[in-house]
């Protein structure tokens, strides 16, 4: 981990392969996972609730976009990156100026998107 502390992690991925490999991945980076949901309603339970730093966010959840979640995470401060295969063309208005990770991603662009996430939450 460069110059990063250990944050508290909230992942929100339906699909399961792609959470353990991002988990896997924040965990050699030095983050803690403290939570995961691949539903919406469980994310967004997780987002009023848990004691997070950042989050990483699915747009689509089993066809329901991870909007929400984003809403409820920026009311309480909490920054946040979003994750998609589509690049920044899947983020709709409002939201397009939030990093954006493209599936599939390796380390060092988890590793840059965070940085900028921490930076810009300061």
């Amino acid at each position: 981990m460069t110059g990063q502390t250990a944050k508290r992690v909230l992942i929100v991925e339906d699909e399961v392969l792609i959470a353990m490999n991002l988990e896997d991945m924040l965990n050699d980076l030095g983050h803690e996972v403290v939570g995961q949901a691949t539903r919406i309603e469980l994310a967004m339970d997780l987002a009023r609730e848990s004691d997070i730093d950042f989050a990483v966010l699915d747009i689509n959840l089993a066809g329901k976009k991870s909007f929400p979640v984003a809403d409820i995470l920026s009311e309480r401060g909490i920054p946040f990156a979003f994750a998609t295969g589509n690049g920044p063309e899947g983020l709709m208005d409002g939201y397009r100026d939030f990093p954006a990770l493209q599936k599939p991603y390796a380390q060092a662009d988890l590793e840059r998107t965070i940085a900028q996430v921490l930076r810009g939450s300061t």
